[in-house]
């Protein structure tokens, strides 16, 4: 592992480390610049390696607490789930599509069985007729 500027240790070498910065354009490492990346400001004030992977760390997942409070969120969110009255099952998939990939994003994953039966469950009663038949051919 190669050292730090303040003697702290890098994940990666020196020649690899070089090689994934030539490879940004000059424009993101202009420090200088008046309009600096989002992730140059947060760490720019950093004094070692880990201090700057846990800064991003931070910034993009949030800390504990807000996991947490999102993964709340989602969960009851996915809980109170139903379709409504105007939207269509591609619209319904969508909204449902999207609830399980932020849960699994944070690491909360469902099964494939109660995904399935949750869908069936929140399907309006113009699809009973349909709903038994996948249920009885499954054995849900």
């Amino acid at each position: 592992m190669a050292n730090t500027m303040d003697g702290g240790r890098l994940g990666c070498t020196t020649s690899s480390w070089l090689k994934t910065q030539s490879s940004r354009t000059s424009s993101a490492m202009d420090l200088s610049s008046p309009q600096k990346p989002v992730a140059t400001q947060l760490i720019s004030a950093c004094q070692s390696a880990k201090k700057i992977w846990e800064t991003l760390q931070t910034a993009h997942e949030g800390t504990t607490q807000v996991k947490q409070s999102k993964i709340d969120m989602l969960t009851t969110e996915y809980e109170l789930f139903r379709m409504k009255d105007d939207e269509s099952i591609q619209d319904m998939h969508t909204r449902f599509t999207y609830i399980i990939n932020e849960l699994h994003s944070l690491g909360e994953i469902i099964s494939r069985n109660k995904l399935v039966r949750k869908i069936l469950t929140v399907l309006p009663s113009s699809w009973e007729s349909k709903v038994n038949v996948i249920t009885e051919a499954k054995d849900l």
